[in-house]
């Protein structure tokens, strides 16, 4: 008998508190890349109530001046990031306008500089580029939906999308940015077959009622996006299920950067190393590692080599290689594993500076990248989301 099981995930929208931090801190950190493509960021946002901190560490090379301030206007950064979102509500706390943005970026240590740089340095035992910290990396790829990722952190970003293009076209005034969405997907014999339920929770004015904010959500968002033939009369449909939420963003709920990295990748489905993507440039293997092991895992996938295929590696600070590489199909493979995991050393390079130069990543790209998912976007910008390498893997299992 085929194994049978429920697997979930959520997705939030770009108005939940954490993805307002993470907006903040990748807008910042394309616009240190708009003036230097070697900027160095690390940066930090949290936010509450009507407070916005912006912390971290920031080298932009080209700029003499000590105080960033004087060339790249932070505070309009945030504010604008803030409008984008969608905080513009009179009877909202949490206000693009009236927000308090306090700065208290500092330099990038000379110590992890040093560590990073391509060049000779007293206790470094090489001149090349190397990690921007020790850690490890995953990246994953799966057959379940035409973007090769799993079906249920895919189904939950559609949900999310969805209702923030219909409250940005305007037509529904009473709907706010802070929302979150889940869905939970049957599976039998590791293949999806339906729907069990979905969540979708969303913000929303203090005149809506909540029969036409759960009707809307069923009708305009869920039927919409999510694919007919997995749904079916036992589907649950669970929105706003308190019954209200009319306080929502950093004035309900604190905001920090890096506390969604499951939904920025796997939904749960595929390993997360631990370190978060948002507001660092692509030095920090946290970041560029994982994109590269998603364009790695996916293309085994699209070679048709496996139908799930995760990948590790893990770094030491300072040090040019990965100390280690390991491939994992969980005896999906069509050849054997180590055969694939041979043919991805011979046709991908793992050191820092080769990922940056192989996806292009010196380029203020990571706005695109903030919400709903850095993985399973079709963007030309998104490099680690080809399947370019497909063909050459093929050839290199030989």
């Amino acid at each position: 008998m085929a194994r049978r099981f429920i697997f979930s995930s959520e997705s939030v929208g770009e108005g939940h508190p954490d993805k307002v931090c993470d907006t903040i801190s990748d807008a910042i950190l394309d616009a240190c890349l708009t003036q230097d493509k070697t900027s160095r960021v690390a940066c930090e946002t949290y936010a509450k109530s009507n407070i916005v901190i912006v912390g971290g560490e920031i080298t932009v090379p080209n700029i003499k001046s000590r105080h960033l301030e004087d060339v790249m206007p932070i505070n309009k950064i945030v504010r604008d990031a803030v409008r984008e979102i969608g905080y513009v509500n009179s009877d909202d706390v949490f206000h693009a306008d009236k927000i308090f943005v306090n700065n208290i970026i500092t330099g990038q240590s000379e110590d992890i500089s040093q560590g990073v740089d391509a060049k000779e340095a007293k206790g470094k035992k090489t001149a090349e580029q190397g990690a921007g910290d020790q850690g490890l990396m995953f990246g994953y790829a799966c057959d379940e939906t035409p973007e090769l990722m799993p079906a249920p952190i895919m189904f939950a970003h559609r949900l999310g999308r969805e209702l923030t293009r219909l409250r940005k076209s305007g037509k529904y005034p009473w709907l706010r940015p802070d929302a979150k969405s889940q869905v939970s997907v049957i599976y039998e014999d590791n293949k999806p077959v339906g729907v069990s339920n979905v969540v979708i929770s969303t913000q929303h004015a203090s005149e809506a009622e909540h029969k036409d904010i759960e009707k809307f959500c069923i009708e305009k968002v869920i039927a919409k996006v999510l694919p007919k033939k997995m749904m079916n009369g036992t589907t649950e449909y669970l929105i706003n299920p308190t019954g209200r939420f009319v306080v929502g963003g950093p004035q309900g709920d604190t905001g920090l950067t890096g506390r969604k990295i499951i939904v920025d990748t796997y939904g749960g489905m595929g390993r997360h190393g631990g370190g978060a993507f948002s507001g660092k440039d692509p030095s920090k293997v946290d970041r560029s590692a994982a994109y590269m092991g998603r364009w790695v895992a996916k293309n085994v996938v699209a070679a048709g080599l496996a139908r799930r295929c995760e990948i590790q590696f893990a770094y030491a600070i300072g040090h040019p290689q990965p100390v280690s590489v390991h491939v994992n199909t969980f005896l999906t493979s069509t050849v054997d594993e180590e055969k694939i995991e041979k043919a991805v050393m011979r046709t991908f390079s793992f050191k820092p500076a080769d990922i940056v130069k192989q996806l292009d990543l010196l380029r203020p790209i990571y706005s695109k990248t903030t919400n709903y998912g850095h993985f399973g976007k079709d963007d030309p910008d998104i490099t680690w989301e080809r399947t370019d390498m497909a063909d050459t893997l093929k050839k290199a299992v030989r």
